[in-house]
Protein backbone atom coordinates (compact mmCIF):
# COMPACT_ATOMS: atom_id res chain seq x y z
CA UNK A 1 0.00 0.00 0.00
CA UNK A 2 3.17 2.42 0.28
CA UNK A 3 4.52 1.51 -2.73
CA UNK A 4 0.70 2.50 -4.29
CA UNK A 5 0.75 6.02 -2.64
CA UNK A 6 4.24 6.86 -4.24
CA UNK A 7 3.44 5.12 -7.45
CA UNK A 8 1.15 8.18 -7.91
CA UNK A 9 2.54 10.61 -9.71
CA UNK A 10 -0.08 12.96 -9.72
CA UNK A 11 -0.58 12.54 -5.82
CA UNK A 12 3.10 13.39 -5.25
CA UNK A 13 2.93 16.51 -7.06
CA UNK A 14 -0.27 17.50 -5.42
CA UNK A 15 1.55 16.75 -2.54
CA UNK A 16 4.54 18.78 -3.29
CA UNK A 17 2.62 21.65 -4.47
CA UNK A 18 0.53 22.05 -1.16
CA UNK A 19 3.05 21.39 1.38
CA UNK A 20 5.60 23.84 -0.02
CA UNK A 21 2.49 26.34 -0.66
CA UNK A 22 1.73 26.07 2.84
CA UNK A 23 5.69 26.50 4.49
CA UNK A 24 5.15 29.61 2.35
CA UNK A 25 2.77 31.00 3.74
CA UNK A 26 3.21 29.91 7.19
CA UNK A 27 7.17 29.42 7.83
CA UNK A 28 8.34 30.76 11.48
CA UNK A 29 10.69 33.89 11.14
CA UNK A 30 13.79 31.92 12.42
CA UNK A 31 17.30 34.23 12.20
CA UNK A 32 18.81 31.22 10.46
CA UNK A 33 16.52 31.33 7.26
CA UNK A 34 17.43 35.25 7.23
CA UNK A 35 20.54 33.47 6.10
CA UNK A 36 22.32 31.76 2.84
CA UNK A 37 25.94 31.72 4.28
CA UNK A 38 26.33 27.84 4.39
CA UNK A 39 28.43 28.54 8.16
CA UNK A 40 25.27 30.12 9.19
CA UNK A 41 22.94 27.25 8.39
CA UNK A 42 25.65 24.33 9.88
CA UNK A 43 25.71 25.92 12.74
CA UNK A 44 21.57 26.27 13.65
CA UNK A 45 21.42 22.62 12.11
CA UNK A 46 24.08 21.50 15.02
CA UNK A 47 22.31 23.35 17.73
CA UNK A 48 18.85 21.93 16.08
CA UNK A 49 20.05 18.46 17.01
CA UNK A 50 18.05 17.60 19.91
CA UNK A 51 17.15 20.94 20.94
CA UNK A 52 13.73 22.97 20.55
CA UNK A 53 13.81 25.59 17.95
CA UNK A 54 12.77 28.49 20.88
CA UNK A 55 15.96 27.49 22.82
CA UNK A 56 18.41 27.61 19.70
CA UNK A 57 17.49 31.78 18.70
CA UNK A 58 19.08 33.20 21.75
CA UNK A 59 22.46 30.49 21.60
CA UNK A 60 22.69 30.90 17.44
CA UNK A 61 23.22 34.73 17.30
CA UNK A 62 25.06 34.40 20.48
CA UNK A 63 27.34 32.10 19.05
CA UNK A 64 27.67 33.74 15.62
CA UNK A 65 28.55 37.16 17.51
CA UNK A 66 31.19 35.44 19.31
CA UNK A 67 32.43 33.42 16.17
CA UNK A 68 31.41 34.90 13.66
CA UNK A 69 33.07 33.06 10.82
CA UNK A 70 34.79 29.73 10.96
CA UNK A 71 38.23 30.96 10.80
CA UNK A 72 37.14 32.65 14.34
CA UNK A 73 35.72 29.73 15.30
CA UNK A 74 38.76 27.64 14.34
CA UNK A 75 40.85 30.10 16.09
CA UNK A 76 39.29 29.80 19.08
CA UNK A 77 40.58 27.85 22.10
CA UNK A 78 37.78 25.29 23.18
CA UNK A 79 36.93 26.48 26.36
CA UNK A 80 35.97 29.76 24.50
CA UNK A 81 33.71 27.43 22.59
CA UNK A 82 32.32 25.49 25.57
CA UNK A 83 31.65 28.66 27.44
CA UNK A 84 29.67 29.86 24.47
CA UNK A 85 27.57 26.88 23.94
CA UNK A 86 27.23 26.54 28.15
CA UNK A 87 23.26 25.98 28.98
CA UNK A 88 22.64 24.68 25.46
CA UNK A 89 23.24 20.88 26.36
CA UNK A 90 25.23 18.30 24.36
CA UNK A 91 28.51 19.28 24.45
CA UNK A 92 30.12 16.93 22.32
CA UNK A 93 28.63 18.81 19.27
CA UNK A 94 30.07 22.13 20.67
CA UNK A 95 33.75 20.42 20.46
CA UNK A 96 33.02 18.81 17.03
CA UNK A 97 31.90 21.83 15.59
CA UNK A 98 35.19 22.96 16.81
CA UNK A 99 37.43 20.21 15.10
CA UNK A 100 35.38 20.24 11.87
CA UNK A 101 36.17 23.87 11.49
CA UNK A 102 39.97 23.55 12.01
CA UNK A 103 39.76 20.85 9.17
CA UNK A 104 37.24 23.33 7.00
CA UNK A 105 40.01 26.36 7.34
CA UNK A 106 42.76 23.59 6.43
CA UNK A 107 41.00 22.70 3.78
CA UNK A 108 40.44 25.73 2.22
CA UNK A 109 38.46 27.89 4.87
CA UNK A 110 34.66 26.76 2.39
CA UNK A 111 32.55 24.40 4.40
CA UNK A 112 32.01 21.46 1.58
CA UNK A 113 28.93 21.85 -0.77
CA UNK A 114 28.28 18.15 -1.49
CA UNK A 115 26.66 15.62 1.27
CA UNK A 116 29.96 13.16 0.78
CA UNK A 117 32.21 16.00 1.78
CA UNK A 118 30.08 17.21 4.77
CA UNK A 119 28.97 13.31 6.26
CA UNK A 120 33.20 13.35 6.37
CA UNK A 121 33.41 16.09 8.74
CA UNK A 122 33.49 15.76 12.58
CA UNK A 123 29.61 15.76 14.28
CA UNK A 124 28.11 15.02 10.54
CA UNK A 125 25.91 12.49 10.24
CA UNK A 126 23.55 11.38 7.33
CA UNK A 127 20.49 13.58 8.75
CA UNK A 128 22.99 16.93 8.98
CA UNK A 129 24.54 16.03 5.78
CA UNK A 130 21.45 15.90 4.09
CA UNK A 131 20.03 19.13 5.88
CA UNK A 132 22.86 21.16 5.37
CA UNK A 133 23.64 20.42 1.42
CA UNK A 134 19.85 20.97 0.89
CA UNK A 135 19.59 24.28 2.39
CA UNK A 136 22.56 25.82 1.79
CA UNK A 137 23.77 24.41 -1.58
CA UNK A 138 20.33 23.31 -3.28
CA UNK A 139 21.23 19.39 -3.13
CA UNK A 140 18.62 16.78 -3.84
CA UNK A 141 18.83 14.61 -0.29
CA UNK A 142 15.92 14.50 1.96
CA UNK A 143 16.29 14.58 5.62
CA UNK A 144 14.69 12.15 8.25
CA UNK A 145 14.33 13.53 11.79
CA UNK A 146 11.47 12.82 14.12
CA UNK A 147 9.23 15.31 12.42
CA UNK A 148 9.87 13.50 8.97
CA UNK A 149 9.35 10.10 10.55
CA UNK A 150 6.09 10.85 12.01
CA UNK A 151 4.79 12.78 9.21
CA UNK A 152 5.64 9.97 7.19
CA UNK A 153 4.60 7.44 9.12
CA UNK A 154 0.95 8.79 9.16
CA UNK A 155 0.41 9.84 5.22
CA UNK A 156 2.13 6.43 4.26
CA UNK A 157 0.19 4.94 6.89
CA UNK A 158 3.41 2.76 7.89
CA UNK A 159 3.15 0.21 10.59
CA UNK A 160 7.08 -0.27 11.62
CA UNK A 161 9.12 1.07 14.03
CA UNK A 162 10.89 4.29 12.25
CA UNK A 163 13.67 3.60 14.47
CA UNK A 164 14.57 0.04 13.04
CA UNK A 165 17.42 0.20 10.30
CA UNK A 166 15.05 -1.56 7.75
CA UNK A 167 12.33 0.76 8.22
CA UNK A 168 14.38 3.85 8.33
CA UNK A 169 15.96 2.78 5.13
CA UNK A 170 12.20 2.33 3.39
CA UNK A 171 11.44 5.90 5.12
CA UNK A 172 14.80 7.46 3.57
CA UNK A 173 13.45 5.76 -0.25
CA UNK A 174 9.87 7.57 0.16
CA UNK A 175 11.30 10.72 1.14
CA UNK A 176 13.39 10.71 -1.63
CA UNK A 177 10.27 9.83 -3.59
CA UNK A 178 8.44 13.35 -2.33
CA UNK A 179 11.22 15.55 -3.00
CA UNK A 180 10.83 18.67 -4.90
CA UNK A 181 13.65 18.43 -7.26
CA UNK A 182 15.66 21.83 -7.56
CA UNK A 183 13.56 23.08 -3.88
CA UNK A 184 15.08 20.40 -1.84
CA UNK A 185 15.65 23.12 1.05
CA UNK A 186 12.84 24.37 1.03
CA UNK A 187 10.79 20.94 1.00
CA UNK A 188 12.91 19.35 3.73
CA UNK A 189 12.52 22.57 5.78
CA UNK A 190 8.80 22.52 4.85
CA UNK A 191 8.33 18.48 6.26
CA UNK A 192 9.92 19.21 9.21
CA UNK A 193 7.85 22.80 9.89
CA UNK A 194 4.79 20.49 9.25
CA UNK A 195 5.76 17.42 11.96
CA UNK A 196 7.00 20.40 14.47
CA UNK A 197 3.61 22.44 14.25
CA UNK A 198 0.78 20.51 12.80
CA UNK A 199 1.58 16.68 12.76
CA UNK A 200 2.61 17.12 16.10
CA UNK A 201 3.20 13.51 18.27
CA UNK A 202 0.50 13.76 20.59
CA UNK A 203 -2.71 15.62 19.84
CA UNK A 204 -1.80 16.67 15.70
CA UNK A 205 -4.09 19.43 14.25
CA UNK A 206 -5.63 17.32 11.25
CA UNK A 207 -8.11 20.31 10.48
CA UNK A 208 -5.10 22.33 9.70
CA UNK A 209 -2.92 20.40 7.88
CA UNK A 210 -2.68 21.21 4.19
CA UNK A 211 -1.88 17.88 2.92
CA UNK A 212 -5.10 16.24 5.01
CA UNK A 213 -6.62 14.88 1.74
CA UNK A 214 -3.86 12.11 1.49
CA UNK A 215 -3.38 11.06 4.68
CA UNK A 216 -4.19 7.28 5.45
CA UNK A 217 -3.72 7.06 8.89
CA UNK A 218 -6.38 10.36 9.26
CA UNK A 219 -8.66 8.41 7.02
CA UNK A 220 -8.00 4.77 7.99
CA UNK A 221 -7.39 5.04 11.61
CA UNK A 222 -9.56 5.63 14.47
CA UNK A 223 -6.55 7.71 15.90
CA UNK A 224 -3.51 9.34 13.36
CA UNK A 225 -1.47 9.46 16.99
CA UNK A 226 -1.67 5.81 17.33
CA UNK A 227 1.58 6.62 14.44
CA UNK A 228 4.91 5.76 14.68
CA UNK A 229 4.66 2.30 16.17
CA UNK A 230 7.67 2.69 18.61
CA UNK A 231 8.91 0.03 20.72
CA UNK A 232 8.88 1.09 24.45
CA UNK A 233 12.20 1.69 25.50
CA UNK A 234 13.50 0.55 28.77
CA UNK A 235 13.22 2.61 31.79
CA UNK A 236 16.24 5.30 32.02
CA UNK A 237 18.33 4.49 35.33
CA UNK A 238 18.90 7.30 38.04
CA UNK A 239 21.84 7.99 39.96
CA UNK A 240 22.82 9.67 43.24
CA UNK A 241 25.89 11.75 42.50
CA UNK A 242 27.86 14.07 45.18
CA UNK A 243 29.71 17.21 44.37
CA UNK A 244 31.54 19.32 46.25
CA UNK A 245 32.02 22.81 47.03
CA UNK A 246 34.91 22.66 48.80
CA UNK A 247 36.59 25.58 50.13
CA UNK A 248 40.40 26.73 50.92
CA UNK A 249 41.33 30.54 52.13
CA UNK A 250 37.95 32.28 50.12
CA UNK A 251 38.50 29.82 46.92
CA UNK A 252 36.64 26.88 45.75
CA UNK A 253 38.15 23.69 44.16
CA UNK A 254 36.76 23.31 40.76
CA UNK A 255 37.81 20.12 38.12
CA UNK A 256 37.97 20.16 34.21
CA UNK A 257 36.15 16.73 33.14
CA UNK A 258 37.94 15.18 30.45
CA UNK A 259 38.33 15.89 26.74
CA UNK A 260 36.34 12.83 25.33
CA UNK A 261 32.88 11.48 27.27
CA UNK A 262 30.15 13.08 28.80
CA UNK A 263 30.46 16.95 29.08
CA UNK A 264 33.58 16.52 27.70
CA UNK A 265 35.62 20.03 29.26
CA UNK A 266 33.57 21.65 31.03
CA UNK A 267 34.38 22.20 34.81
CA UNK A 268 32.13 20.85 37.32
CA UNK A 269 32.35 20.71 41.17
CA UNK A 270 34.58 17.75 41.57
CA UNK A 271 32.48 14.31 42.63
CA UNK A 272 30.84 11.34 41.39
CA UNK A 273 28.24 8.42 41.59
CA UNK A 274 27.10 7.18 45.07
CA UNK A 275 27.97 2.84 45.63
CA UNK A 276 25.29 1.10 47.41
CA UNK A 277 28.35 0.77 50.35
CA UNK A 278 28.49 4.39 51.27
CA UNK A 279 26.65 7.89 52.28
CA UNK A 280 27.19 10.49 50.12
CA UNK A 281 29.18 12.32 52.67
CA UNK A 282 31.95 8.69 52.27
CA UNK A 283 31.41 8.53 48.48
CA UNK A 284 32.61 12.53 48.29
CA UNK A 285 35.16 12.25 50.22
CA UNK A 286 36.16 8.95 48.00
CA UNK A 287 35.69 10.32 44.84
CA UNK A 288 37.55 13.57 45.70
CA UNK A 289 40.92 11.22 47.06
CA UNK A 290 40.26 9.29 44.02
CA UNK A 291 40.18 11.92 41.35
CA UNK A 292 41.86 14.94 42.81
CA UNK A 293 44.46 13.03 45.91
CA UNK A 294 43.00 15.50 48.38
CA UNK A 295 41.91 15.05 51.60
CA UNK A 296 38.75 17.38 52.59
CA UNK A 297 36.31 17.64 55.61
CA UNK A 298 31.98 17.16 54.36
CA UNK A 299 29.73 19.55 55.59
CA UNK A 300 26.00 19.41 55.41
CA UNK A 301 24.20 19.24 51.82
CA UNK A 302 23.73 22.81 50.73
CA UNK A 303 21.19 22.46 47.41
CA UNK A 304 19.79 19.15 45.72
CA UNK A 305 19.44 19.08 41.42
CA UNK A 306 17.35 16.79 39.66
CA UNK A 307 18.30 16.70 35.81
CA UNK A 308 18.15 14.42 32.98
CA UNK A 309 20.84 13.20 30.43
CA UNK A 310 19.67 11.08 27.02
CA UNK A 311 20.35 7.40 28.74
CA UNK A 312 19.95 8.20 32.28
CA UNK A 313 19.36 10.98 35.04
CA UNK A 314 20.73 12.01 38.23
CA UNK A 315 19.82 13.22 41.98
CA UNK A 316 23.05 15.95 42.32
CA UNK A 317 23.95 16.94 45.85
CA UNK A 318 25.74 19.87 46.72
CA UNK A 319 27.92 19.30 49.85
CA UNK A 320 29.74 22.42 51.73
CA UNK A 321 33.05 20.72 52.27
CA UNK A 322 36.58 22.15 53.40
CA UNK A 323 39.94 21.52 52.34
CA UNK A 324 41.95 19.47 54.92
CA UNK A 325 45.60 18.31 53.02
CA UNK A 326 47.15 17.37 49.74
CA UNK A 327 48.26 19.26 46.61
CA UNK A 328 45.45 19.02 44.00
CA UNK A 329 46.47 16.14 41.76
CA UNK A 330 44.63 15.97 38.03
CA UNK A 331 44.29 12.07 38.34
CA UNK A 332 40.60 11.54 37.46
CA UNK A 333 40.24 14.67 35.79
CA UNK A 334 41.71 16.89 33.01
CA UNK A 335 42.93 20.15 34.81
CA UNK A 336 41.60 22.05 38.18
CA UNK A 337 41.60 25.54 39.89
CA UNK A 338 40.66 27.39 43.00
CA UNK A 339 38.85 29.60 42.17
CA UNK A 340 37.01 32.85 43.66
CA UNK A 341 33.53 32.85 43.50
CA UNK A 342 33.13 35.61 40.93
CA UNK A 343 35.45 33.72 38.66
CA UNK A 344 33.14 30.86 38.25
CA UNK A 345 31.47 33.00 35.26
CA UNK A 346 34.60 32.31 33.28
CA UNK A 347 33.87 28.93 33.07
CA UNK A 348 31.95 26.78 31.09
CA UNK A 349 29.92 24.53 33.65
CA UNK A 350 27.45 21.93 32.84
CA UNK A 351 23.83 23.05 33.35
CA UNK A 352 23.62 21.00 36.67
CA UNK A 353 26.62 22.76 38.36
CA UNK A 354 25.02 26.09 36.38
CA UNK A 355 21.99 25.55 38.98
CA UNK A 356 24.13 24.52 42.06
CA UNK A 357 25.86 28.59 41.64
CA UNK A 358 22.87 29.98 40.90
CA UNK A 359 20.85 28.36 43.75
CA UNK A 360 23.55 28.80 46.17
CA UNK A 361 24.19 33.38 44.59
CA UNK A 362 27.94 32.45 44.35
CA UNK A 363 28.61 33.94 41.73
CA UNK A 364 27.35 37.32 43.52
CA UNK A 365 29.39 36.86 46.73
CA UNK A 366 32.39 38.29 47.28
CA UNK A 367 34.75 37.29 50.15
CA UNK A 368 37.84 38.61 52.32
CA UNK A 369 41.05 37.59 50.95
CA UNK A 370 42.00 34.01 53.59
CA UNK A 371 38.10 33.75 54.60
CA UNK A 372 35.85 31.05 53.95
CA UNK A 373 32.34 30.57 52.46
CA UNK A 374 31.15 31.13 56.61
CA UNK A 375 33.73 33.79 57.53
CA UNK A 376 36.14 31.36 59.39
CA UNK A 377 39.69 31.28 58.28
CA UNK A 378 40.41 28.02 56.02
Amino acid sequence: MVADWLATRRRIAAFRYKLLAWYGAHRRDLAWRHSRDPYHIWISEIMLQQTRVKQVGEYFARFLRAFPTVQALAGAGEDQVLKVWEGLGYYARARNVHKAAKEIVALGGLLPDTYEGLLALPGIGPYTAAAVSSIAFDRDHPVLDGNVERVLCRLLRFEEDPRRGAAKTALIGAAERLLAPGRAGDFNQAMMELGARVCTPAKPHCGECPVREGCRALRELEDPALLPRKTPRKPRPHYQVAAGLIWKRGRLLIAQRPSEGLLGGLWEFPGGKQEEWETLAECLAREIREELAVEIEVGECLARVEHGFTHFSITLHAFGARWKSGEPQAIGCAAWRWAAPAELAQYAFSRADRRIIEELGLGDLEYSPGRSNNGERA
